[in-house]
């Protein structure tokens, strides 16, 4: 299999049935959100942030070529809750070159404790299947995309 990273096309989870697909890579430069899904016909880029479970984390972070924003959170936690349209916010501006995903750490604790997650929110970027860099405490969506631009 080729490197997912490093082609004219990019593979590409979708947000929807986190099926696997194919982009060009010139498409993403331009800032192209117009793809489709191969699977469900869904757009690939909906610009809302992915709920992210065991199930499908490993496609979205590992397998996707797009860099990947994650906010550890859980419903109970006030700043949380505070900064999740911030959160939404910044996922819109950041697409197509970034992902942005969602964990409930109340309903997702083995993926809380395999980043070793101690307060929340955090946010955690992954880029090329790796974890570059990780902010705990709530941000405004300013913030969140000037933190996540300049870890890329």
């Amino acid at each position: 299999m080729t490197d997912p990273h490093k082609s004219d096309t990019q593979i590409i989870a979708c947000p929807h049935c986190h099926t696997l697909n194919r982009l060009p890579a010139v498409r993403l430069a331009g800032g192209d959100k117009t793809g489709t899904c191969g699977q469900c016909k869904q757009l690939l880029f909906s610009g809302a942030p992915v709920v992210l479970t065991e199930a499908n984390f490993s496609r979205h972070a590992e397998r996707s070529a797009l860099p990947l924003l994650v906010d550890f959170w859980a419903p109970w936690c006030g700043p949380c809750r505070t900064m999740a349209p911030a959160f939404a916010a910044a996922a819109q501006k950041l697409e197509p070159q970034v992902r942005s995903g969602k964990v409930d750490t109340e309903a997702q604790p083995n993926l809380a404790a395999r980043f070793g997650i101690r307060s929340i929110p955090t946010l955690i970027l992954f880029k090329q299947s790796r974890e570059v860099a990780q902010q705990a405490g709530a941000m405004t969506a300013d913030a969140i995309e000037r933190w996540a631009r300049a870890h890329l």
